[in-house]
């Protein structure tokens, strides 16, 4: 629930940025708001507090949006989210928030676990590949797994590609099983 309504106002911030031509700024600005929550205690008390009314929480956002250097976009966007008391939705909206600004700038993520760490040559020869299979520019998150025994996993959005050597040994597994 919570992520369809971080949606609502992820759309609606986009909107604005886009007619502004300002969408990496409010993005830069909701990753640093997230970081500035994220590590103050005191503040994510408040913001929790069921004690403090929303309207409170708004004048607290707006002081340390405008001592922040925030733009008045963002100030007045988290008043709005503020005053509806849907703060708490913050960290979620900012990632739908992304994820909506990747879409619209034609950019798609691919998540990548392999056995070992892959080379610059081996991250830009998979973007390549993936970016012609998708039509998209690709940007790629990467983890690790040594259970992966050698290869990698590819995940692109629901399309998950495994050409690990552990996802290659299940396969073999099942059709000896089945034969």
């Amino acid at each position: 629930m919570s992520r369809l309504v971080a949606r609502r106002y992820a759309k609606a911030l986009l909107e604005i940025g886009a007619k502004a031509g300002a969408l990496d700024q409010l993005q830069s600005e909701l990753d640093r708001l997230g970081a500035m929550m994220a590590q103050s205690p005191d503040l994510q008390r408040l913001l929790a507090s069921p004690m403090a009314l929303p309207k409170k929480k708004a004048e607290v956002m707006e002081a340390i949006l405008k001592q922040a250097g925030a733009s008045v976009t963002m100030q007045r966007f988290v008043k709005v989210v503020a005053e509806a008391g849907r703060l708490a939705i913050l960290p979620i909206l900012a990632e739908v928030f992304h994820d909506l600004v990747d879409q619209k700038n034609g950019i798609v993520v691919a998540k990548v676990t392999s056995a070992q760490a892959l080379s610059d040559a081996q991250q830009a020869s998979l973007k390549s590949s993936l970016g012609a299979r998708t039509g998209k520019t690709v940007r790629l998150t990467l983890a690790q797994d040594p259970s992966l025994l050698g290869g990698l996993k590819v995940q692109v959005g629901s399309t998950v590609y495994d050409a690990s050597l552990s996802g290659r040994l299940a396969i073999l597994k099942q059709q000896l099983l089945t034969a």
